[in-house]
């Protein structure tokens, strides 16, 4: 093969020579989870590992149990691991997916809204013991409605890669911000209401879940098991190779919609200093990380205030202050009593409480 014709050919598999930055999708080798290793879930939605949550329509028991599990196909480390805790049948508009939720602005390569709209490609690795049909769907959110494609799980407990090529939409422009985009989601369970012909165009005219014909009930077995990772989005009509980025890379890129502090291990300081106002409240900043997507919401768990000095307490209650921003938070904490006016002060984790301080800017 000549030198010419080789680089042609590598060209048209990576969509004209993007070799790096193709995958749309973080976190897709389910490398990080800042929340935790192991989640349960039922008709609630909830962030699981990093960038990935659980999602149910119509008050459907999703009753599962999620896991970082180490399964995984040659070339990855991890997986995220379903598995359900009781036998459910949904009825109606019920159904239960795994989603992740795709920022806006990062969807523009597609063109959309343009006569140079582009095709895109979804790939991932699954494996199952409940073979059979299962559909995926992606949601727009700038007026594209909805695509609802298949796959099949073919060989019981066999990692297998599929693909689905999504149509380009000539007529509805993604906006071009930090809104919600596009959910893609990865459907498990669904009731009789909401199946619907498979596509790959635009044409499901909904933004609500829905799933194809011969979509398999998963949650018909506490004994099934439904592994996935190696979730690629891509500009273009071919799959390409699945990129891997470092630890450190995908950590930073899910730091734009989380991030958390401390995490009780052996007196971690937070970064976060402060200084008291009165005997019972002091009020704390710092810089976020990375800068967060937009002003987040805090969580916490028995912040440890310290003195530099010697001494600490522990907080009743922590509030954002409306400073707070995508860059840098401000907050108050107020704790019983024992605070020096005008004294600075950090927060730090301990061994033994589940200590935690967290910030949550996702979509």
């Amino acid at each position: 093969m000549s030198k010419a014709r080789e680089l042609a050919e590598l060209g048209a598999v990576y969509d004209s020579g993007a070799l790096s930055n193709r995958n749309i999708m973080i976190n897709g080798e389910m490398k990080v989870a800042q929340r935790g290793t192991s989640f349960s879930t039922d008709s609630s939605t909830i962030y699981t590992l990093d960038r990935f949550m659980s999602g149910t329509g119509s008050s459907f028991n999703f009753d599962l149990t999620l896991t970082q599990s180490t399964d995984s196909p040659t070339g990855f480390s991890n997986s995220l691991k379903i598995t359900p805790d009781s036998t459910q049948t949904p009825s109606g508009s019920q159904n239960g997916a795994i989603r992740y939720n795709i920022e806006a602005q990062d969807l523009q390569s597609l063109g959309y809204g343009s006569s140079d709209a582009k095709k895109m490609t979804l790939s991932f690795y699954v494996k199952s013991n409940k073979t059979g049909t299962y559909s995926v769907q992606l949601i727009g959110y700038d007026g594209q409605n909805s695509c609802v494609a298949t796959y099949t799980i073919d060989a019981s407990n066999t990692w297998e890669r599929k693909t689905v090529t999504i149509d380009a939409n000539t007529s509805n422009a993604f906006a071009n911000d930090n809104t919600l985009g596009v959910i893609i989601a990865w459907h498990l369970a669904c009731g009789p209401d909401d199946i619907v012909s498979p596509s790959t165009s635009w044409g499901v005219a909904t933004t609500g879940f829905r799933a194809a014909t011969g979509q398999v009930n998963f949650m018909d077995s506490t004994s099934n098991e439904w592994y996935l990772t190696g979730v690629q989005l891509e500009v273009g009509s071919e799959a390409t190779p699945f990129e891997h980025r470092s630890f450190g890379q995908e950590l930073a890129l899910c730091q734009r919609y989380f991030q958390r502090y401390m995490d009780t291990d052996n007196y971690e300081p937070s970064g976060f200093t402060g200084i008291a106002t009165s005997s019972t409240r002091a009020y704390f900043s710092g810089r976020f990380t990375v800068p967060m997507r937009s002003t987040p919401s805090m969580t916490h768990a028995d912040l440890r205030i310290d003195k530099f000095s010697a001494g600490y307490n522990y907080n009743g209650t922590a509030n954002l202050d409306g400073a707070t921003t995508e860059k840098a938070a401000l907050f108050l904490v107020d704790t019983a009593s024992g605070l020096t006016t005008g004294d600075p002060y950090h927060l730090i984790a301990s061994t033994s409480d589940p200590q935690h301080l967290s910030f949550d800017a996702e979509l």
